[in-house]
């Protein structure tokens, strides 16, 4: 009898264990295809493949997430798209006109190929042509990444170093 309870213990702990090895298993499979992020501005690495291979996007490129869902600002190296479709929604081109085209489109996967379809103005006549987008998700930081950004904080140094220079200036003359 003794020996039986010990052999229906080990089951027990056996069966246990293969559950919380699933357990784990299946957490850890969530972690990494359920990436997410909070509510917020990032950057992003993003790469494009398909069509002539002259066109090209900006990279990296802004990452808004807005209740969980990541939205890309891609902006296009010509002023010549103007929607683009991604699973099945069409995008229109946000940017002014002259300036080069930019769309504000979801980010559906991370580190494999979107397939987006951009139409062009640039051949004459409007062609929908067939893109991949890559999305890095190892890439996703701050949004003080962009070159925009940091654009910005030369321009916020440069302005404190005039200030403070004329500040500088303004008391030595008052010395002399």
């Amino acid at each position: 009898m003794k020996h039986r309870l010990k052999r229906v213990c080990e089951k027990k702990i056996w069966s246990e264990r293969k559950i919380l090895l699933l357990l784990s298993a299946l957490l850890s499979a969530l972690f990494l295809c359920g990436f997410s992020l909070k509510d917020g501005e990032y950057s992003v690495s993003v790469d494009i493949s398909g069509g002539s291979g002259k066109a090209s996007v900006t990279s990296p490129t802004l990452l808004k997430v807005e209740n969980g869902v990541p939205i890309a600002r891609i902006q296009w190296s010509s002023a010549n798209y103007d929607y683009m479709i991604v699973d099945g929604v069409k995008y229109d081109n946000q940017s002014e006109e002259g300036m080069n085209s930019v769309f504000e489109i979801p980010v559906l996967y991370w580190d494999s190929g979107m397939e987006v379809i951009a139409d062009t103005t640039a051949m004459g006549t409007p062609v929908e042509v067939h893109y991949q987008l890559l999305f890095y998700q190892e890439s996703v930081g701050s949004k003080s990444e962009l070159p925009q950004e940091a654009a910005k904080k030369v321009l916020w140094v440069a302005f404190a170093i005039i200030v403070i220079g004329g500040i500088l200036n303004y008391i030595v003359k008052k010395k002399r």
